[in-house]
């Protein structure tokens, strides 16, 4: 994305500054904020395409601070962690990151991650789903199950839309690992079948029965559309 503007977040002066650099020099606009409070305002004035933030600031509880601009921001997150932060970087992805990089990583790899999250953000939203059941608006982001409005975590919704847009088609666990969590994400399949589970308990009117996302044994996942049962077309066609 031409242009794009990064909003950088990071207490420690010396990283801000390269990052900025390496960013500019690559066609990058880049803002930058030393904490939470900083980037709260300027996500409010500036908007920024792509937020780059490290959650190990030792100024901060850097998921915390995380947590809050989640809030305000609906765009693509890539976090930095570091080597031996494990927890930090699966609680990153859980409350919806869009990428992790650990340190020490190279320009080249943070670039193509960029990349790929700004792609991913430029995509056309899937349609619209409208059954007197479920209703999805991906482009407002809103969901209702059963008359009411459902609020998904940024991860529930980049699952949802992942299985919507392949509507129809059966997504093996890896496929959708890579959709949702990124390139290194592969093999945990314990998280994808969490968000799974929660995204049914959500959406679903019988979560052990799931009606819209449906198991396929033995590969993974796909979404579907409840087909009208012969009963009820009878009863239409009267």
């Amino acid at each position: 994305m031409q242009n794009a503007i990064i909003l950088v977040i990071d207490d420690e002066p010396r990283i801000r500054r390269l990052l900025r650099t390496n960013l500019f020099n690559h066609g990058y606009d880049v803002i930058l904020a030393k904490n939470g409070k900083e980037a709260a305002g300027m996500v409010i004035r500036v908007r920024p395409n792509l937020i780059l933030m490290d959650v190990n600031m030792s100024s901060a509880k850097g998921l915390e601070t995380f947590s809050k601009i989640r809030l305000l921001f609906n765009g693509p997150v890539v976090v930095v962690a570091h080597r031996n932060s494990e927890r930090d970087k699966i609680a990153a992805l859980d409350a919806g990151a869009d990428d992790v990089v650990v340190k020490p990583f190279a320009l080249g790899e943070l670039l193509a991650r960029i990349r790929s999250a700004l792609r991913k953000s430029a995509e056309e939203p899937p349609p619209k789903i409208d059954t007197p059941e479920l209703r999805v608006d991906f482009e407002k982001r809103m969901v209702y199950a059963a008359g009411k409005k459902v609020y998904l975590t940024p991860k529930e919704f980049d699952l949802l839309r992942v299985l919507v847009i392949h509507r129809g088609k059966a997504l093996s666990h890896e496929r959708v690992l890579q959709a949702v969590w990124g390139p290194d994400h592969t093999a945990v399949t314990v998280n994808l079948r969490v968000l799974i589970s929660q995204l049914r308990n959500k959406i679903e009117k019988d979560p052990a029965q799931p009606r819209y996302i449906v198991t396929e044994p033995w590969l993974g996942f796909r979404f579907q559309l409840p087909r009208e049962t012969p009963e009820k077309r009878s009863r239409l066609k009267l």
